[in-house]
C-alpha cells in the first residue's frame, strides 16, 4: 500500500444501498498504477451518494439522499471511517451533493431545490442541528424536469470567498455566502433555458469554470471573477459527436490539475468526453470520446498528480481507473473495483 509520511493513501466510494451498494467503501490507491484495492465498508448511512474530504483528511462527511435527507460525519483514522456523531437533518430532500464552506458542510438537496449549511466543529464533527437553508425559486422549460428547483451540486469556489450552488431545475448557477450560519444568495446566472446545468468543475488557476448540462448533452464554459462572485457563460461546446437517440444524461466533470484537459461522462451513451483546454482556459476543444467502460457513468475523479482517471458506474457496478496519455489527455482502462451502485470517488 502507498504510504505518505505514515498514511495510507485512500479512496472513498460511495454507493445506493436501496440498490444494493455496500454504502461506503474505503480502498487503498496504488502509488503506480492508481489500482484500488477494498479496505472495507461501512453501511450505517443510507444511500451515502456523495461524500467529502476534509482538507487535512482526517474527516470525511457523507449526504444519506433520501426523502428525510441527512449528512454525517466519519473520523478517518484507520482503515474503517469511525461515526463522528448521529446524522444531522439537513432540513430538505435526496441531498445529491455537500461541500466544505466557511467552517460549515454545505448540502445541495436535489428534491427540496435547497443548500443547507450544517456547523463543523473543532473537532471536524457536526453541530446536532443545522445553522440556516437557502430555498431556491423558479423552474425551467422542461415540463418534467424543471417544474421547480433542484439543486444539484453546491462547492467552495477557488478562493475560498463565495459558496457555488448548481440548480438543474432553474436553469441557473447561484452565488452564496454565509451570514450568521445561513447561506445567502449573493447573485444568480442564467444559463441556457433548457440546458439543465448538473455539476461544475473550476478551472486550476480559478478564473474559469466548466458545467456539464444534464438536460441537453453540453458543457458551458464560463468565465470566474472571484473578486466580486460572478460567473459569466462563453460557450457551450457538445460533449458528443453527434446527436443521441435519446436523452443522453451527462452526469460528472473533472478539470486536469494541470489544466490542459476536460472530462465529461455521459450516462446514457456510456462514454467519457475528452476536450483539450484552449487560450487561457476559456475555450475547449473535442478531442474523442472513449467507453467508460462500465454502464451509467455517474461520476468521475482525477488523481492529484494527473496519471489516473476514476469512475463510478452506477448500474453496472464498478469503479474504473484509466492512465491517461500526457500529451492528448487520453483515458486508457487500467482495471476496475467491483462495487455495486458506485456513485462517487473521493481521494485521499
Amino acid at each position: 500500500m502507498a504510504d505518505l509520511g505514515g498514511r495510507t493513501r485512500r479512496a472513498f466510494i460511495g454507493s445506493f444501498t436501496a440498490a444494493g451498494g455496500p454504502g461506503i467503501v474505503t480502498a487503498a490507491v496504488d502509488p503506480d498504477s492508481g489500482a484500488l484495492t477494498a479496505l472495507s465498508s461501512l453501511d450505517a448511512l443510507p444511500d451515502p451518494s456523495y461524500l467529502a474530504l476534509s482538507a487535512d483528511g482526517g474527516t470525511l462527511y457523507a449526504v444519506s439522499e433520501t426523502a428525510e435527507g441527512t449528512v454525517a460525519a466519519y473520523r478517518v483514522t484507520g482503515d474503517l471511517p469511525e461515526a463522528a456523531g448521529a446524522p444531522v437533518p439537513v432540513g430538505g430532500s435526496g441531498p445529491t451533493h455537500l461541500g466544505l464552506f466557511d467552517g460549515h458542510v454545505l448540502t445541495a438537496n436535489y428534491g427540496s431545490g435547497s443548500v443547507t449549511a450544517v456547523p463543523v466543529r473543532a473537532d471536524g464533527g457536526l453541530a446536532r442541528t443545522a445553522s440556516g437553508v437557502l430555498h431556491h425559486t423558479g423552474s425551467g422549460p422542461h415540463t418534467r424536469r424543471q417544474q421547480g428547483p433542484h439543486a444539484h451540486q453546491v462547492q467552495a469556489d477557488p478562493s475560498g470567498r463565495w459558496a457555488v450552488s448548481v440548480d438543474l431545475g432553474t436553469d441557473s448557477v447561484r452565488v452564496c455566502a454565509l451570514r450568521d450560519g445561513t447561506p445567502v444568495l449573493h447573485r444568480e446566472h442564467a444559463l441556457r433555458p433548457g440546458s439543465g446545468p448538473r455539476h461544475l468543475a473550476f478551472h486550476p488557476d480559478g478564473s474559469y469554470a466548466y458545467v456539464v448540462n444534464e438536460l441537453t448533452p453540453t458543457v458551458t464554459v464560463c468565465r470566474w471573477d472571484a473578486l466580486d462572485g460572478s460567473l459569466k457563460p462563453l460557450a457551450e461546446v457538445p460533449v458528443l459527436p453527434g446527436a443521441p437517440d435519446g436523452d443522453a444524461y451527462p452526469s460528472g466533470v473533472a478539470v486536469a490539475p494541470d489544466g490542459r484537459f476536460v472530462w465529461t461522462a455521459t450516462r446514457g451513451e456510456d462514454v467519457l468526453s475528452v476536450f483539450a483546454v484552449e487560450g487561457e482556459g476559456d475555450a475547449l476543444r473535442p478531442a474523442g470520446t472513449v467507453p467508460c467502460a462500465g454502464h451509467w457513468p455517474r461520476d468521475l475523479a482525477v488523481s492529484a498528480c494527473g496519471r489516473t482517471l476514476y469512475v463510478a458506474n452506477e448500474r453496472s457496478g464498478d469503479v474504473t481507473w484509466f492512465t491517461l496519455d500526457p500529451a492528448s489527455g487520453q483515458p486508457r482502462r487500467a482495471g476496475s473495483l467491483p462495487l455495486p451502485a458506485a456513485s462517487c470517488v473521493v481521494l485521499g
